[in-house]
């Protein structure tokens, strides 16, 4: 699926007091996955918040900013009374995991060393790649969350060493804040990424500063380092049958994963055939069409379509005097099927 980008209702390790609105307009642009902090808000507002979020269609994410023991336990614990899909951060794992077990909630702590708020990551990448590989080893750890762009070393080397050194996911967290740094973070390898305070102040690289605008700045730039962007324009159909007038052969329209779009102009009759393995679909975009079987007949007006499962022996006819067709059928349909006359089309055209 590419590179997953984590909205968090953020502001400085703080989850922002006008949350809920900014999650109106966050599921509103289609963010899938959103996050916020186990500070901010009480814990009321945040069970609200989850709620809001996962009934909103998307994935939960709580991120811990407890540095000592004892608050971490209470962090987890509020993780699973709130009941989000998943807990990154904090670094007491042996402390953590019991707490989680049976309770269906994904663990990403950080590695290396966290201080401070906001936090940051100190150690060398060795000391940090360390103790990923130990974090990892765990079996009730499902990915890591890395501070990287927080560390003070070779940022970019840091999170290669990292997610090269595991086989479980890691989110990049941390000062994510244009679309060359989302590209560096999925070179490095990693499964995902955090913004909150770039987006909520207008930081991120945009015209407009308002948070739909950043968030769909992102989601832009993120579809576009995934390669999730599509070059394929709208067409016409009457200016696509207009390109040619041969009756009886198919051109290609358009490509759905192993199937073909073919527009083809019927007139007169065909020959009777059948597809050993295809199933064919034929709409009729101008005309009428009549549709022999062995058992009946059937007409096909404008507007109209019909699907010929494959073994059925068919015969397509044009009622009117040319009748425009467009086809949905597999790439290894042969337009006659099983027969073979001077109308077998071998070779398509695309248009």
């Amino acid at each position: 699926m590419g590179l997953r980008f984590i909205f968090m209702l953020t502001r400085n390790d703080r989850t922002v007091a006008d949350a809920e609105q900014h999650l109106e307009t966050a599921l509103a642009e289609g963010v899938h996955h959103i996050g916020f902090k186990d500070v901010g808000l009480p814990l009321n507002h945040l069970k609200k918040l989850n709620h809001s979020i996962k009934t909103g269609g998307a994935t939960s994410y709580l991120e811990v900013v407890s540095l000592d023991r004892d608050s971490e336990i209470r962090s987890a614990k509020a993780a699973i009374e709130i009941g989000v899909d998943i807990l990154m951060g904090g670094t007491h794992v042996e402390a953590v995991l019991p707490l989680l077990e049976g309770t269906g909630i994904r663990y990403y702590p950080f590695p290396g060393k966290v201080a401070g708020h906001p936090s940051v990551l100190e150690g060398s990448t060795e000391e940090i790649v360390a103790s990923a590989r130990q974090l990892a080893s765990h079996e009730g750890v499902h990915g890591l969350d890395l501070l990287a762009y927080r560390s003070s070393g070779d940022i970019e080397a840091l999170m290669s060493a990292v997610c090269q050194a595991i086989d479980k996911p890691v989110i990049m967290a941390g000062s994510i804040c244009d679309k060359n740094r989302i590209a560096t973070v999925r070179t490095a390898g990693a499964a995902g990424f955090t913004i909150g305070t770039a987006a909520l102040d207008g930081a991120y690289p945009e015209t407009e500063t308002d948070l739909r605008s950043q968030l769909r700045a992102i989601m832009r730039d993120l579809a576009e380092v995934n390669n999730h962007v599509s070059d394929v324009p709208a067409k016409n159909l009457v200016a696509s049958f207009a390109k040619f007038e041969e009756t009886w052969s198919p051109r290609i329209a358009g490509r759905i994963n192993d199937m073909l779009l073919k527009l083809v102009k019927l007139k007169g009759e065909f020959v009777w055939h059948y597809h050993t393995v295809e199933d064919e679909l034929f709409f009729v975009h101008r005309g009428k069409m009549l549709m022999k079987f062995r058992d009946r007949d059937e007409v096909v007006n404008e507007g109209e379509f019909i699907i010929v499962p494959h073994g059925v022996e068919h015969c397509p006819v044009a009622l009117s005097d040319i009748c425009e067709v467009m086809l949905l059928e597999p790439g290894t349909t042969l337009n006659t099927g099983n027969a073979t006359d001077e109308r077998t089309v071998n070779e398509l055209v695309q248009i």
